[in-house]
Order: C-alpha cells, then structure tokens, then sequence
C-alpha cells in the first residue's frame, strides 16, 4: 500500500490486491459486493445501495451508524471503462449549493494475477481536516475490499 501525501483538494491511494483486475472492478461496480466493503465497519444494507453503473447513472447508499444513524452518500457514473478505469462523483449529504461533489478517479492495471488499483478522491470541496476523515475511512474501506476479493 502506498499512500500520497494528503492535501487540502484531494486524496491519492494506491493499493496492490491479490485479485484479478476483472473481479476488482467487479467488486467496485456490484451492489452486494460494493455493500459489503463500501461500509468499512459500518453496515450498508443490500437494499440500500442503488447503482446504474453507466456513463451519466447514478449511484446512491446508505451506512447505517450503531443506533441507527444514518449516513448517505450518491453520485454519478462519469466514464465507465471495464475494467480498466472508473470515474465518478460522490457527496455524503445533498449539495445545497448545486455541486456535484468530489470526483473519484479509480485504474486498475493488471499485473498478472494481482491489480493494483490506484484511487484518486479531487475536487476541493471539503475542508483540509474533512479530507483526513475521507481518506481514512477510505483505507478502512480498501482493508474490507481486500477481505471479500480474498473470499474469492
């Protein structure tokens, strides 16, 4: 795992998985399994995640907190390149002021049985401090996303 230096626009992780790059994008683009990591620790019911993973679709979910809190986040499919490449937008809470939010970039290479998958979180709309948060509850995520590719 290598992490970039954090910035105030943005996040850059790369990751290199123990999975072919076909079950990687798989795993970013399929409800039951982007559910299951997607949360990290928190629970994402099935029947709360909504993805029409297409150039202009969106997609939506919900974590739900211990005791019920609620957490949504949505946005939508920019490029969908299979399975090579995804591009698209992602907000925690509705914008008030008309944006889109950020703009997730993820490439996968393929490196012969394994992927390395490289995520790029930019846009400038949250705070220095914000972008910590994001970016650590990202890595949680990655570390659930290592665990389902490894049941595979």
């Amino acid at each position: 795992m290598t992490q970039n230096p954090q910035t105030a626009h943005g996040i850059d992780v790369t990751r290199v998985l123990d999975a072919r790059r076909e079950l990687v994008f798989r795993a970013w683009t399929t409800p039951e399994h982007f559910a299951y990591w997607f949360g990290g620790e928190l629970s994402v019911p099935v029947d709360r995640v909504d993805m029409d993973v297409r150039p202009g679709g969106g997609w939506s979910l919900v974590m739900v907190r211990p005791g019920g809190d609620e957490l949504p986040f949505s946005g939508v499919y920019r490029e969908v390149a299979a399975p090579e490449r995804l591009e698209f937008t992602v907000r925690d809470l509705p914008p008030s002021d008309g944006t889109e939010g950020d703009v997730v970039h993820v490439t996968l290479t393929d490196l012969g049985g394994r992927t390395e998958m490289v995520f790029r979180q930019s846009g400038g709309h949250l705070t220095a401090e914000q972008y910590q948060q994001a970016e650590a509850g990202w890595q949680g995520f990655f570390d659930r996303l290592t665990e389902l590719l490894a049941q595979a």
